[in-house]
């Protein structure tokens, strides 16, 4: 939790870079959990920041969105593989937490339809012992199920406090921060922490799956991918908090 260190992506030669890196890495469990950041991030918004983190190297990669725009996800790697032809590979599993915003803001910007997207919050949801009236937030998911000690639950909500107080319009911040560059250290960390922290909230939740509930969650996280086809699609509201009938 203390080294976050992440590699700030923001030219076409690390694009490259990172996607040869993306390439062959092993399935099961997923090597790629990803994150965005953005201004109302959405059709209707736009993406600065895409995080991912890399299992097999621990290590978290912050693509500049906002610098890059298009070519952070055409610009080819020697090999020839593209950042969209990864994230669009039904056979190359990526993690999200909530995708159906990621999504809609992919397909509407730059076009990607994403594929072999494994949804955390959903596996939460399936596996619940609970009420499965309402979904998980990440904080909460996290807090609960993601097994930091106190000192590295403290660590967390600091860097995560430390973030809000910059972006978030109640707290006297402005989600602009987000494009600004370079971006301040403070930011890095917030994008950085929690998709580190998306592999042991797979492996809790996934480690709990029954056959049944994956084939249901397979056509639950289709459904939230698909979103971006919708024309009234809109993520924000009381909607965004009720759990899918199938998993209900």
């Amino acid at each position: 939790m203390t080294d976050l260190s992440p590699k700030i992506m923001d030219t076409t030669a690390a694009i490259g870079e990172l996607v040869e890196l993306l390439t062959d890495v092993p399935n099961n469990p997923p090597s790629i959990y990803v994150d965005l950041e953005g201004i109302n991030l959405s059709r209707h918004g736009s993406i600065s920041i895409m995080q991912i983190f890399l299992l097999p190297r621990d290590e978290v990669y912050l693509i500049d969105i906002h610098t890059l725009g298009q070519e952070a996800f055409s610009h080819p790697s020697t090999s020839g593989k593209t950042l969209k032809g990864i994230l669009e590979d039904e056979n190359i599993p990526k993690a999200f937490f909530d995708v159906r915003n990621d999504s809609d803001a992919l397909y509407a910007h730059f076009g990607v339809h994403l594929a072999g997207i494994q949804d955390i919050q959903l596996l939460e949801l399936a596996t619940r012992s609970g009420s499965r009236r309402f979904l998980s937030g990440l904080a909460r998911c996290i807090e609960r199920d993601a097994g930091l000690t106190r000192s590295e639950a403290s660590a967390w909500m600091n860097i995560k406090d430390s973030g809000r107080r910059l972006f978030a319009p109640e707290r006297g911040g402005s989600y602009e921060v987000f494009n600004s560059r370079p971006l301040s250290e403070a930011i890095i960390n917030y994008c950085a922490q929690d998709v580190r922290i998306l592999p042991e909230l797979w492996a809790v939740y996934n480690g709990k799956l029954g056959w049944r509930s994956k084939e249901k969650i397979e056509v639950a996280t289709r459904d939230r991918i698909n979103v971006c086809f919708q024309a009234g699609y809109t993520g924000v509201g009381r909607h965004m908090a009720q759990s899918p009938p199938s998993l209900a």
